[in-house]
């Protein structure tokens, strides 16, 4: 389970993980063109010529979210079993993109999509992943959800999408901007990252029938929990060893992205260092060398920046257990998304 690896999951991802792998699979059908073969080994089922071959996936954290969000309302998970695969599909279309515009090489521990089949396929490849994750979604239908449901249901993923993209959008254009403030950086974050989090629990209580009160909380809580997530991810980028997340090392950096890490540093490094830092990332280089990334992490080190991103990433922490705790919901389901929190955060 990629960065997760090694930590006893908790109940939910077993209890749901078999049928979801099955709705998964039904949503992106066995058409024989490779244009879909493409999709499968990004989802890790088969290998570059299409031979079955179980390699690392996803972690499933935003289906896992959605079904037990759908339970904890009171709901049959099962119902919401399409929605849930459509977040996962939704959640690898970007990834796929991600890597194209990342010039990333690795992927769950594999070569990358566009690294194997070049950057039109790659497109091509997500653009289909986005397309079936609508159609996914629309599997609701057969599942019994009223028909006003499965099309707020269809609006809410759509919109959850544009603003990904507009996040997305964000953090390639921070790279050319000289100057950002952390409130950029947050706002780019909360697109990015945290709405689908929250859309993630929001499908689930519609599909389970939540009350209006109930839908607002959990959106509160997928939010919060998306931006420690995502600032997470942030320090994984930086100082976790590509052995652990399956991505190319760095990356971030190399890129030049301003991520809250750097954005402390440019703000807080002094003198020769300031300098250098502000030099390498208001260079007209694209991609910094090996040499360079080694130096910028060495600047980030001394002015204490992961510190300093680690307190952000436990103040949002905080604040999505606080909205947990004022929900009344049953304690054992509470307890379950308390410990899905720690356990998605667990490696910060």
């Amino acid at each position: 389970m990629g960065r997760l690896e090694g930590i006893a999951p908790p109940d939910p991802f077993r209890r749901y993980q078999n049928e979801l792998e099955t709705e998964l699979v039904a949503a992106t059908g066995d058409d024989p063109l490779h244009f879909y073969t493409i999709m499968r080994y990004h989802m890790g089922w088969v290998d570059p010529q299409g031979s079955p071959h179980k390699a690392p996936q996803g972690k499933h954290l935003r289906p896992t979210l959605c079904l037990l969000a759908c339970e904890v309302v009171g709901g049959d998970w099962h119902q919401a079993l399409p929605a849930a695969a459509a977040l996962e599909l939704v959640h690898n279309f970007t990834l796929i993109h991600d890597d194209v515009q990342d010039k990333s090489h690795k992927r769950r521990h594999r070569p990358t999509v566009w690294s194997l089949w070049g950057t039109a396929q790659a497109i091509n490849a997500g653009d289909g992943m986005w397309a079936l994750a609508q159609m996914a979604l629309l599997r609701l239908r057969d599942k019994k959800v009223p028909h006003d449901k499965v099309i707020l249901a269809s609006r809410l993923l759509s919109g959850a999408c544009l603003t990904l993209c507009e996040g997305q959008y964000l953090d390639m254009d921070f790279e050319s901007r000289p100057e950002i403030e952390v409130e950029d950086y947050l706002r780019m974050i909360d697109a990015k990252t945290a709405q689908l989090f929250s859309c993630a629990v929001v499908l689930g209580a519609l599909v389970g029938g939540a009350k209006e009160e109930q839908i607002e909380q959990l959106s509160v809580f997928g939010r919060q929990l998306g931006l420690a997530f995502q600032v997470q991810d942030d320090l994984l980028g930086i100082w976790e060893k590509q052995k652990t997340t399956g991505k190319s090392a760095c990356t971030d950096i190399r890129e030049k992205k301003k991520t809250l890490p750097v954005i402390y540093a440019l703000k807080n490094a002094t003198g020769n260092e300031k300098i250098r830092l502000s030099g390498l990332y208001q260079s007209r280089k694209r991609r910094l060398t090996s040499a360079e990334v080694a130096e910028v992490v060495g600047i980030l080190d001394n002015v204490g920046a992961r510190r300093h991103t680690e307190e952000f990433k436990q103040r949002y922490q905080k604040r999505a257990l606080e909205q947990l705790n004022k929900m009344d919901i049953p304690q054992p389901r509470a307890a379950e998304l308390r410990e899905m929190a720690d356990f998605i955060l667990s490696q910060g």
